[in-house]
């Protein structure tokens, strides 16, 4: 089995200093915050921009030259609503690390983001959505069904396309969880890679309870067949659940020192 793929959720556009960093092309912020990602484990990095309408290409490819040169070629995720800021990403992209991710397409107004992974040699995280939250498991099915057809007519391979169950919010779609977990061991029967935005479970919740259930739920995730994850590698707790489920499912080899890889 292929080790757990975190993708590190800490360059958004959503964290003012990020954004203030990207505005003014100022390095260090960034740099700091890639250093602490990948410090705590983070194999992918995610890099959004934001809509960035009139400078989105010019910004992206600084923002992936910057982190690849400085940080031995990090494999990045271009995330981004624009889609001339992520053909520009990968014309600058090293991929001796790996494949760029394009984050992220749906079965709707964002179905040409598969077009457009295929057409550069990408991976496509593919939102299992529509114009709205799917109702039901039969709805996110029918989605994947969607995006997997148009994805192998444009010649991709299953393993580059990711599918995103879209983690839902505990409080107040408590009773969804479960089919979630449902849906992501459904994709794993069909032998397709999947991630999603973990912490959205547990938007909203007290600060000192949003680690214990991220962690639980990557673990009941990971149990059902999670592939990958979109994380804050900052969260020692959760970073240490990864690392012990993947020993669990043998997708690493036990050391006592485990932990320190």
């Amino acid at each position: 089995m292929a080790k757990f793929v975190t993708i590190g959720e800490r360059l958004s556009t959503t964290a003012p200093a990020v954004n203030k960093a990207f505005l003014e092309r100022d390095p260090e912020p960034i740099l700091m915050r890639a250093k602490q990602q990948l410090d705590a484990g983070a194999v992918y990095l995610d890099v959004n921009i934001g809509p960035a309408e009139s400078y989105g290409p010019d910004l992206m490819k600084w923002a992936v030259q910057l982190l690849q040169s400085n940080f031995d070629n990090v494999p990045l995720a271009l995330d981004t609503s624009n889609m001339q800021a992520i053909e520009a990403g990968i014309s600058v992209y090293n991929r001796a690390k790996g494949k760029p991710i394009v984050n992220s397409a749906d079965a709707a107004g964002r179905i040409e983001y598969i077009d457009l992974a295929a057409a550069n040699d990408a991976i496509i995280i593919a939102l299992c959505n529509g114009e709205g939250i799917a109702a039901d498991n039969d709805e996110r099915m029918a989605y994947c069904q969607t995006m997997l057809e148009r994805g192998l007519e444009h010649g991709m391979e299953t393993d580059d396309m990711w599918f995103d169950p879209l983690f839902l919010v505990i409080k107040g779609m408590q009773d969804k969880q479960m089919d979630i977990l449902e849906f992501i061991k459904m994709l794993s029967d069909m032998d397709l890679k999947s991630t999603g935005g973990l912490s959205n479970n547990s938007n909203g919740m007290p600060k000192h309870i949003r680690p214990i259930m991220d962690s639980a739920m990557v673990a009941m995730a990971m149990q059902c067949g999670l592939t990958s994850a979109i994380v804050n590698p900052n969260d020692l707790r959760l970073m240490e659940t990864i690392k012990s489920c993947d020993v669990i499912k043998n997708n690493i080899l036990y050391a006592d020192s485990y932990l320190e890889l």
